[in-house]
């Protein structure tokens, strides 16, 4: 999966515990260590469009800190006029740009190289400053929410600049009844500090302190097991390294599960706690209510997967007959499904592909896709202590969205590539069209843009090729994407929702306890018992390794944004002209509507099953076509 982080305004910051989000990278890297200093300035960030330098960082982080009262000052007075509510919210608008920027910088500078100290203290400061931030401002919704609703409507009338708050402010009245008084939401606000304890120290552990083991290859090569190790050596053609890798990678994950388990089982408490504090039944409810997303969506996603696992059970049969094994395990689902055919790609290469199959989005597109390279928005190569994966950053309001890569030639990378473009035009087009306070866009459509550009990626290589190897490889890359994005993240889903609701129920969350949970999932989703897949033991702990498990309920908008993309998408590629425009005016509409209605203006209903028997055909398509081509051969 690749990444995003959206832009907030500092209202949103403020109910949010006064923290940036940043989504994890790519579950697919490729390691290789390279010196920085050797690698060119135009594949590098150019952080000078945030601060000059560190110092001017510091500079401002410490004005920063000075302008809390700013906002204090209001204090009793948000109901008093229609001015008094006004200016109370642009500055929160003006400190939340700026609190964005302060975050952005330092969290960039860190993943340059995460090896130095001097950047993650950096993170750790403004991350402190905004948590302080969001309790001397914690007055302001609750002050809000005293507002009788006929009052808030003359206000609009008489300060007609207050109407670019209207969706936030309507949004915040619809969840009154969720909003505590000014020292409960003072004291939530605080407890940001700690809520996120279990994230952080999962982090520390799997990246930094985590004993990983080596292995010796088949070929005599001495490699270390860690999670860039397992990305890569995972995809090895030897079969039995593959299966060493998993073996290895998983059984000391295990020797860690009661670990694991305590902390996943922490993050889970804390999700209760937020739960019960912002009196919602239960958590599902608590993470979705966020942007008004209705708990069918969730549940029929969970359920229309089940119902579909044919399809699902499909492609696992292709790979299996693709790889001419006997019996398909787990660990041969991430080779390559056509080896053989010379898939490297030059970054100079897959910047002429990418552009050219955005070529149905319009000119004004396919300039700014061509400003993120010319003007260092991208930092593409991996170098040695840089961050592992890939992201798009959206949330710097003033200055331009940033792409982070880890690019080593390969057909993903370009799809990577493709993909964080998606993200980085949605928030360009966003924050262009859209005031601050509605620029940033919901989670829940996140991966449509990048998903989007996906497939016109993909359309693109289909019709630009021919040889039938290569066309196979593109198929079989967009089916593994579709393994990945919607039928892996519906099953993480649904793990996800069940460990919740056990815990709800009273009942401990043990590593044995979530091995077993995950197992009879994963299981029943790659048809172990049907023998479509062997789900070996081992893969029991892998739910310990998943880091989105610490982003309460967010995985499954990986699917739900690739189902409304690819309803999108299709209309797009047939020519259709006002689908087009309608998908062009959906990236400039930001967070200024609910994300269920905006996806209902662009074209889309995820409250309908169209868009998801839509994605089935599609996947039906490629599968048809791949099985076409592989009879021809006998």
């Amino acid at each position: 999966m690749k990444r995003k982080v959206f832009c907030m305004s500092m209202f949103e910051l403020v109910t949010a515990g006064a923290m940036i989000l940043l989504y994890a990278g790519s579950t697919i890297a490729w390691a290789q260590e390279r010196d920085r200093s050797k690698i060119a300035d135009k594949y590098k960030w150019n952080l000078t469009d945030i601060y000059s330098s560190d110092e001017a960082w510091r500079q401002a982080k410490e004005k920063f800190a000075a302008e809390f009262p700013r906002v204090e000052k209001f204090k009793g007075t948000l109901g008093k006029s229609a001015q008094n509510l006004l200016q109370c919210m642009e500055s929160l608008d003006l400190l939340g740009k700026e609190y964005a920027r302060l975050a952005i910088y330092a969290s960039f500078a860190s993943d340059i190289d995460t090896r130095d100290s001097k950047y993650l203290g950096m993170r750790q400061e403004i991350s402190q400053v905004g948590s302080a931030f969001g309790a001397s401002a914690s007055f302001v919704q609750p002050e809000i929410l005293t507002i009788d609703a006929a009052v808030l409507e003359s206000f609009y009338i008489r300060e007609k600049k207050l109407e670019i708050y209207r969706h936030k402010l309507s949004d915040l009245l619809r969840t009154k009844q969720h909003t505590g008084t000014e020292g409960e939401e003072k004291i939530l606000a605080d407890a940001s500090l700690v809520t996120g304890a279990a994230a952080g120290i999962y982090s520390i552990f799997t990246d930094a302190e985590f004993p990983y083991e080596k292995i010796t290859l088949s070929d005599g090569k001495t490699v270390l097991i860690d999670r860039i190790g397992f990305n890569l050596y995972r995809t090895s053609d030897n079969r039995e390294d593959r299966k060493k890798v998993f073996d290895v990678y998983f059984a000391k994950i295990n020797d860690f599960r009661r670990t694991f388990g305590t902390q996943l089982y922490e993050q889970v408490k804390s999700d209760m706690f937020t739960m019960k504090a912002r009196k919602y039944e239960s958590s599902l409810q608590s993470a979705l209510d966020g942007d008004n997303i209705p708990l069918d969506v969730y549940r029929s996603l969970i359920k229309n997967v089940n119902a579909n696992l044919e399809t699902f059970h499909r492609y696992l049969a292709l790979r299996k007959r693709m790889l001419g094994v006997a019996e398909l395990h787990y660990y041969d689902l991430y080779v390559p499904l056509v080896s053989k055919v010379n898939a490297k790609f030059s970054v100079d290469e897959a910047e002429a592909n990418v552009l050219a199959s955005l070529t149905p989005l319009g000119n004004e597109y396919a300039a700014v896709t061509k400003k993120a390279f010319s003007e260092r928005w991208v930092d593409m190569y991996p170098t040695e202590g840089k961050r592992n994966g890939a992201y798009s950053q959206g949330g710097l309001y003033d200055v331009h969205p940033y792409m982070l890569m880890n690019y080593n030639g390969k057909y993903d990378d370009m799809a990577t590539l493709a993909h964080e473009l998606g993200h980085t035009m949605h928030s360009y087009f966003s924050t262009k069209k859209q005031p601050f306070t509605n620029a940033g866009y919901p989670i829940f459509l996140a991966e449509v843009a990048s998903t989007f550009n996906e497939a016109l990626l993909n359309d693109y290589m289909l019709k630009k090729i021919k040889d039938d190897d290569e066309r196979l490889a593109i198929l079989g890359n967009y089916l593994d994407a579709v393994k990945g994005t919607l039928f892996r993240q519906v099953q993480f889903a649904e793990f996800e929702l069940a460990i919740h609701e056990l815990a709800e129920k009273g009942e401990a969350l043990t590593g044995d306890k979530l091995n077993a949970l995950y197992l009879e999932i994963t299981r029943k989703y790659y048809g172990h018992d049907k023998g479509v897949c062997i789900v070996d033991n081992p893969i029991q702990s892998e739910w310990a390794v998943v880091p989105h498990f610490y982003r309460t309920f967010y995985v499954y908008q990986y699917s739900t944004g690739l189902i409304a993309s690819s309803a999108l998408s299709e209309k797009v590629m047939a020519g259709d002209k006002p689908a087009t425009e309608r998908y062009l005016n959906f990236l400039s509409m930001g967070g200024s509507d609910y994300p269920i209605t905006l996806l209902q203006n662009a074209g889309v209903d995820l409250t309908s099953p169209e868009p998801f028997q839509l994605t089935m055909k599609k996947v039906n398509r490629a599968i048809d076509e791949m099985e076409k081509i592989l009879n021809k051969r006998k």
